[in-house]
């Protein structure tokens, strides 16, 4: 049993080959992440999701406020370090294009949200988080930058099966579809962000007024207990009423999240590989990664993008798949609780993330 456990370990890449990801393991870190969604299963079958509305008393708790942007903070700081770290696979920072530059951008600019204004400025109150879940959520945030940064570094991975016949269909003449995609995404990505933020601030907005009528009252004992932990918000949930973009879903910050990063990956058509950068022939044969077979779930994206003769921006597609697979059954376990605690006539018979879908 030592010497397996021993073998097993010297074929770990080292330190040095994961940050950044070396070519020879960035396939292998990319290929583990497009199976993200089979670990996702789980989350259909239990329930179990010790953080938010359905956390628990636990020593093994942290404050939610210092959980959250821990386990979210984590994307960008390996991001921005991947891509100024000097390697001698890609080119420098300095070196890539404004169309990378710009995907790092978008990214980072999610995140300084998620993880400094949401969890410090905007929320009145955060529950506890479970370490289990901050860490799996820390540990899928290192996979996802760590991808991106590979792919904005100039990484060229082949993927089984490919479909492109066109070398650089970023590159056109005229006006084309290949000048429209990345256009497009950055549009969605800020119409899916403006989302988000104004989804989740009336659902902040929602729990401050409820807190504040509460503690008026002085009559419900949820709110004494949050008095008596220093903040009158704490554990104070409520509905959303059905009206605006709360209208026909009750994770209306979810579904806009998606579109987020659906326009995010759009976007991602006009990040250029190393063979369009201006740097030696040796880096460009360098940063060749070792083919990706994609997984079933991802081969359509490498079709459309063939068709459209556009590069296939595939971590950002692996991003779109596993952030909808992973939230998608918290919003169905979510409308499950609220059902619970309020009422199916309070819920109005509004899905989860999918209008008039009572059980999703």
């Amino acid at each position: 049993m030592g010497a397996t456990i021993s073998t097993c370990w010297e074929v770990l890449p080292s330190t040095g080959q994961l940050f950044p990801p070396t070519p020879a393991v960035y396939t292998p870190i990319l290929c583990c992440f497009q199976y993200f969604p089979l670990i996702t299963i789980v989350q259909w079958i239990l329930s179990w999701h010790p953080a938010g509305k359905t956390s628990s008393q636990s020593i093994f708790n942290i404050p939610g406020r210092i959980a959250w942007s821990a386990m979210e903070i984590v994307g960008p700081i390996n991001l921005i370090y991947c891509m100024v770290t000097p390697s001698p696979y890609a080119p420098s920072l300095t070196d890539l294009p404004m169309s990378n530059i710009l995907i790092v951008t978008l990214y980072c600019t999610h995140y300084v949200n998620r993880a400094i204004i949401s969890p410090f400025f905007s929320a009145p109150s955060m529950s506890p988080i479970h370490v289990a879940i901050m860490s799996s959520a820390m540990l899928f945030n290192w996979f996802n930058s760590a991808c991106l940064a590979g792919w904005l570094r100039g990484y060229t991975v082949p993927t089984i099966p490919s479909f492109h016949t066109a070398s650089n269909g970023f590159i056109s003449s005229c006006f084309t579809m290949p000048d429209l995609l990345p256009i497009v995404g950055v549009i969605l990505f800020a119409v899916g962000m403006a989302g988000n933020i104004y989804s989740e601030t009336a659902l902040f907005r929602l729990r401050r007024e409820e807190a504040e009528k509460r503690a008026t009252k002085k009559t419900d004992d949820e709110t004494l207990a949050g008095q008596g932990s220093g903040n009158k918000f704490h554990k104070v949930y409520v509905i959303p009423p059905s009206r605006g973009v709360f209208g026909y879903i009750l994770y209306p910050h979810y579904v806009f999240e998606w579109l987020e990063w659906i326009g995010f990956a759009l976007a991602g058509t006009a990040v250029a590989p190393l063979s369009a950068l201006p740097i030696s022939v040796s880096t460009s044969s360098a940063g060749i990664a070792p083919p990706l077979r994609l997984a079933p779930w991802l081969v359509p994206a490498a079709w459309a993008a063939g068709k459209l003769a556009v590069p296939l921006p595939l971590p950002a597609v692996v991003f779109v798949v596993n952030a909808v697979t992973n939230m998608l059954p918290h919003a169905r376990w979510g409308r499950k609780w609220y059902v619970e605690k309020f009422g199916e006539k309070a819920v109005a018979g509004r899905g989860a993330a999918v209008p008039g879908c009572t059980w999703m």
